[in-house]
């Protein structure tokens, strides 16, 4: 059998950065936010380590930018930004070259997930739904082909058994969301609701909304302006971003080694195309124009770790409450045991309803971190809140590589922030 027809053809373009010699020339500090580490329990040495490990890792070539914001005891420890939001890519076509900079604007991929599942575990705070309720109870047709089962909460915490995407599906179908979410209800589920934990990549998100949209008569985007947005006094922060300022968006850029078979075959199923079509597609400015609650929130990396403080606040910041601290209890505690994820994961997962979390000796967010809960975006992102070390931390780059040798530092970097906030 040729197995050469199976392999995509090696990218010529915006595989790697141009790393410059002197990288303070591309670096932003918000120094005057920074607060003195030594009020936090930290070091300045501490810091240095920390951002050592983020100029490591963008040395790999693989992230045009890095943002990193790490708040301690709810003070900000670490507000800085490294490489350009805009160009600076092998190959790529962008003449123009643009800083990457703390307030610039960055799409959260899949750590959108988050913010639309605190929004649904809103919905129960208020008593407007149950999260054992069965979906079929708000949306009737989504209980097709054996999912009158599938509950809310399985869905939040990727259980539902519906994560897999159909084959050929016309990917235009993900900035409709009548037509997503008719795809959806006519799909067979993969696995028998509340067994397997297999990763909703896209599909999960559809059904939140529409459920959300039944309930309230608003949409996510709505929603989400008047729960959490405004309240907090966010610029950003909501899905997608107005048509005016597509343009201030970071770039996403695929980057690093070529995704090969099988793994082509896995992305595949979970996320309705290959890698880099996806990508490709996040750069469109009708991406931006849509809402996509499993992928397109957009904020700067200080709101993202804003958010996350805020939860581990007990769902309060800057005095203002938006959660009651039992509903962040709720969404963050395990649903659980660790699995093998069956979808596009392929590794030991533990989820709570809405929320990837860490684990002892080592996880997805560094050594001992079980009671860590966050989310990753596009593989590549992390952001989380760690109540032992009592850190709120947003990690976002604009490289989407696969599976490639940056994974190393990436690693390292967490590893380091972990040792450095000690528990």
């Amino acid at each position: 059998m040729d197995f050469g027809n199976l392999l995509p053809s090696f990218p010529t373009t915006g595989q790697y950065v141009n790393i410059p010699d002197n990288l303070s020339e591309i670096s932003v500090f918000n120094s005057s936010e920074e607060v003195d580490p030594a009020e936090v329990g930290m070091t300045a040495n501490d810091v240095h380590t920390i951002w050592e490990g983020v100029e490591k890792y963008y040395q790999t070539g693989v992230h045009p930018a890095i943002a990193l914001c790490l708040r301690r005891q709810g003070k900000i420890v670490i507000k800085r930004t490294i490489g350009h939001a805009i160009g600076n890519v092998m190959g790529d076509p962008e003449t123009q070259k643009i800083i990457m900079r703390p307030e610039t604007p960055i799409c959260q991929f899949s750590a959108s997930k988050a913010v639309t599942a605190m929004l649904i575990h809103h919905l129960s705070e208020k008593g407007n739904i149950h999260l054992t309720d069965p979906v079929c109870h708000y949306v009737p047709e989504f209980g097709a082909h054996g999912k009158d089962d599938v509950t809310i909460h399985h869905v939040l915490s990727h259980r539902s058994g519906f994560g897999i995407i159909p084959d050929n599906i016309d990917t235009d179908i993900l900035f409709d969301h009548e037509e997503a979410v008719k795809m959806i209800c006519d799909m067979k589920p993969q696995y028998p609701a509340g067994h397997t934990a297999s990763y909703h990549a896209i599909t999960g998100g559809y059904i939140l909304h529409e459920i959300l949209k039944r309930v309230t008569g608003k949409d996510l985007r709505e929603y989400l302006k008047e729960t959490i947005q405004e309240p907090l006094g966010f610029k950003y922060f909501n899905y997608g971003i107005d048509e005016n300022e597509v343009d201030s968006v970071a770039k996403s850029y695929y980057t690093g080694m070529p995704v090969v078979y099988p793994l082509t075959m896995i992305v595949r199923r979970s996320l309705g195309g290959p890698w880099d079509m996806v990508i490709k597609m996040a750069n469109n400015p009708r991406f931006f124009k849509s809402i996509i609650p499993s992928a397109n929130l957009v904020c700067t990396v200080d709101e993202m770790c804003q958010f996350f403080q805020m939860l581990l606040n007990g769902g309060e910041l800057n005095g203002v409450r938006i959660f009651d601290p039992l509903t962040v209890r709720r969404a963050t505690i395990e649903a659980g045991k660790m699995q093998l994820d069956k979808s596009m994961v392929l590794l030991p997962m533990r989820y709570s309803a809405g929320m990837m979390l860490g684990s002892d000796p080592f996880g997805m967010f560094g050594p001992y971190t079980k009671n860590v809960f966050g989310h990753w975006g596009f593989i590549n992102s992390f952001s989380w809140a760690d109540p032992d070390r009592d850190i709120a931390v947003s990690m976002l780059n604009t490289g989407k590589p696969f599976l490639t040798a940056h994974l190393v530092s990436h690693f390292d970097l967490l590893t380091r922030i972990a040792n450095q906030c000690n528990k």
